[in-house]
């Protein structure tokens, strides 16, 4: 029985017309694909214009011929009660809702249509299916955050199990906790590992520590698709090497639909089937492939809440080899509000900083983890993981390293704990800035 579509189908999500349909708009030639899009951009703006109270007062100054009329909206538009922002017809109780995990700072509750749903749904497998993953058969060792209340604890494991999949709890990096998971893949047939990224390299490196390579105890293994949070090069190498198999780069947002997905030529392919990315200048203009710029996606289905032109609030680049039936997302540098403001007013991606200073205390496998928060314009702050405090040595030449990259007299302190906080939903921001000038 294919229990994972059973669920989806019997909840609403009729996810059988969801896979025809994808079906159908990947076996377009280029010019029937370049129709499909403009019709369902203009099919989206006209229905939320006729159907969306709040949507028609939002964009009242809209030419649905003229692209560039359409305002831009980002999370902080949103920030209003949900059923202000539902179509006509659509209520909570109708609707599939969910909350954003809110690691850009803004949080929100937001509504999809249960076809929307289906369709997100039915985009997610296909890519999935490009490494041999079933989501009705392939068993997923998953690597989330989980619910610490009674109820909301065991309504995810229902769903884990429904999903075909087994949760360790990214709450717990310990590693007695890790030793538990090892024992886990000893004892079952995981064909992938799917999660956050920050969690999973902790478990990949406990595996080094061990000298163990994960495929050799768990044979089934087929791939790792990391997610939600930033992969640098030398934590893809170190996963390659401890699981064995291919590490995948997972690009989405919850509110709109898997956003990008690494193929098997190792390209970042943007979803162009459900979503419609554009990359934007300051002036809300579209910049040519190969420069960088604000994220912007509108989601051609979802007829319950409008994301037209939504601002994500990430950074990136769309690379010039893509096509609009095959974009490729050439870089995702961050979030736009990873930003560091300097003293002089130079600003600094938090992300740039964070590699460097990462380069510098990784070396030994001393430190397992850490962020940096950014508590003044001049100060900034190292929250680190690790078995013994920091030599003075490498506190001198990361100081030296971030004055070098960053400006003179940036104050550096560096304070050891035994862990690092994570968001309600698991996720670890490394970079964050306290400033007003990021508020």
């Amino acid at each position: 029985m294919r229990l994972f579509d059973f669920s989806l189908k019997i909840n609403g999500f009729d996810i059988y017309k969801a896979k025809s349909t994808l079906s159908k708009i990947q076996a377009k030639n280029d010019s029937e694909y370049k129709a499909y899009i403009e019709h369902q951009k203009k099919k989206i703006i006209s229905y939320h214009l006729e159907h969306n109270s709040f949507y028609k007062a939002f964009g009242n100054a809209i030419d649905i011929d003229a692209w560039g009329s359409i305002p831009i909206m980002t999370k902080r538009h949103l920030q209003q009660p949900i059923q202000q922002r539902l179509s006509e017809k659509f209520t909570p109780k109708n609707a599939y809702l969910n909350k954003t995990s809110g690691s850009s700072g803004d949080p929100f509750l937001f509504a999809k249509d249960k076809w929307c749903h289906a369709m997100t749904w039915a985009e997610i497998m296909s890519r999935f299916s490009w490494y041999g993953i079933d989501f009705n058969s392939s068993k997923q060792a998953r690597f989330y955050g989980i619910p610490l209340d009674k109820k909301e604890y065991y309504k995810e494991r229902l769903k884990d199990w429904f999903s075909n999949r087994f949760r360790f709890s990214v709450f717990d990096l310990s590693d007695a906790a890790f030793e538990k998971a090892l024992a886990k893949f000893k004892t079952s047939r995981f064909d992938y590992i799917n999660g956050y990224t920050s969690s999973i390299v902790q478990f990949g490196k406990f595996l080094k520590q061990k000298n163990i390579v994960l495929n050799t105890i768990c044979p089934s293994l087929k791939v790792c698709i990391v997610t939600s949070e930033m992969l640098f090069a030398d934590d893809k190498k170190l996963l390659e090497t401890q699981f064995g198999v291919p590490i995948v780069n997972e690009y989405g947002a919850s509110e709109l639909d898997l956003i990008a997905f690494q193929n098997t030529d190792g390209e970042w392919q943007v979803n162009s089937e459900t979503l419609y990315v554009e990359v934007l200048d300051e002036n809300d203009k579209i910049l040519p492939l190969g420069e960088e710029g604000r994220i912007v996606i509108t989601s051609l289905y979802n007829k319950a809440h409008p994301f037209i032109r939504y601002d994500i609030g990430d950074i990136g680049t769309l690379s010039e080899d893509g096509t609009l039936r095959k974009p490729i997302l050439k870089q995702l540098t961050g979030r736009t509000n990873d930003i560091a403001i300097l003293p002089s007013g130079k600003k600094a991606e938090g992300l740039t900083f964070y590699y460097i200073t990462k380069s510098v205390i990784e070396i030994d496998g001393n430190v397992s983890d850490f962020i940096i928060e950014q508590a003044a314009l001049n100060h900034f702050i190292i929250r680190y993981v690790s078995k013994r405090d920091l030599s003075e040595k490498q506190n001198s030449l990361i100081s030296k390293e971030m004055e070098r990259y960053l400006e003179p007299e940036i104050m550096i302190t560096f304070e050891r704990v035994k862990q690092l906080q994570r968001s309600k939903t698991g996720k670890l921001k490394q970079f964050t800035s306290y400033t007003k000038h990021n508020s």
